[in-house]
């Protein structure tokens, strides 16, 4: 893609595209050293909010008007490409709106056709539409992302799939709201990897008990839920500052430590909902790639606050209608 901007056009398939933003392009921030040992060696700077260059968050403290101008941006550079792709007049506009949500870490879905563009999101974790002209952003810092595309209805969703999202059964549920008519295709965002994902065995019970009362995983994937998705990582105190390491009530894990491969239990239940998953063996990691936001990093870093990427799914024709 040709822009200023730090996203990239991940796929594309009929009218619907899908992007991934990024924090950052400086190449020099993207080698920075974030390994355990050298956090408390970082310079002061470090300990300040990490913004970047494409925040799109707008609940992490970072001044609103330059947050919705880079949504702006984004739109606008969608629409850049979508006219250059499909030798469009060059004052079409292909996407007219990016619906954006809040997040909870459940398992509501919003149906964007059935409501209009407000200055307040709704609070969901999923989005569906058929509306042409429509695109959907998740916005991360480390959870799963996921876009879906039925070609034979032209239906498209997004879906925030942390380990809370997954254990609630958001991607079946979401699946649920697609008919049988045909295949449905899913991708994956930048999203933490197992390597990274140190945890206290409590999120993996909780995980697991998500798992099997939603029926979200196959039982081979169950019986074999350790070890599939689960590594061991020696035993103390994990960090109580980071949400990622806190159970749904906020109460600080202090067990032994594991690695849960969050990225591919969301791959087994699209697999497990029916869905193909496009891209499972291609995807960066949110903490170890300087170049895209992750939550775990700033609170390792020691970082005031960081900023929120997004994965993007637009459907630009009516093709449909």
């Amino acid at each position: 893609m040709k822009n200023t901007l730090p996203m990239t056009l991940l796929a594309q398939l009929d009218d619907v595209a899908v992007f991934q933003t990024a924090g950052f392009s400086d190449i020099d921030y993207a080698n920075i050293d974030i390994s355990r040992s050298k956090i408390n060696q970082q310079p002061p700077q470090r300990q300040q909010a990490s913004y970047g260059e494409l925040n799109l968050g707008l609940h992490v403290n970072d001044d609103a008007s330059v947050v919705l101008s880079n949504r702006m941006r984004v739109l606008a550079t969608i629409n850049e490409q979508m006219i250059a792709q499909q030798n469009l007049p060059v004052h079409s506009v292909p996407v007219k709106a990016l619906h954006w949500v809040n997040q909870v870490h459940g398992n509501h879905i919003h149906d964007t056709d059935a409501t209009v563009l407000s200055m307040a999101p709704m609070a969901a974790d999923a989005m569906v539409s058929k509306q042409d002209g429509t695109g959907l952003a998740i916005m991360t810092a480390d959870c799963v992302p996921i876009v879906l595309y039925q070609p034979a209805t032209g239906q498209i969703a997004a879906i925030h799939a942390g380990w809370q999202g997954l254990a609630c059964g958001v991607i079946k549920a979401t699946a649920e709201r697609f008919s049988d008519s045909g295949e449905i295709m899913a991708w994956i965002g930048v999203c933490i990897s197992q390597d990274s994902y140190e945890v206290g065995s409590q999120v993996r019970d909780k995980l697991l008990a998500g798992c099997i009362a939603n029926n979200a995983l196959t039982t081979d994937a169950i019986s074999n839920f350790d070890e599939r998705y689960v590594m061991a990582s020696g035993t103390s105190e994990l960090d109580a500052a980071s949400t990622a390491d806190k159970l749904s009530d906020n109460t600080p894990v202090y067990a032994e430590k594991i690695k849960i491969d969050l990225p591919k239990i969301a791959a087994d239940q699209l697999q497990a909902a029916g869905i193909v998953v496009c891209n499972e063996s291609s995807i960066p990691c949110s903490y170890a790639d300087g170049h895209y936001y992750s939550y775990r990093r700033q609170t390792h870093l020691q970082q005031a606050a960081t900023g929120r990427m997004a994965l993007i799914i637009t459907r630009s024709a009516s093709i449909y209608s």
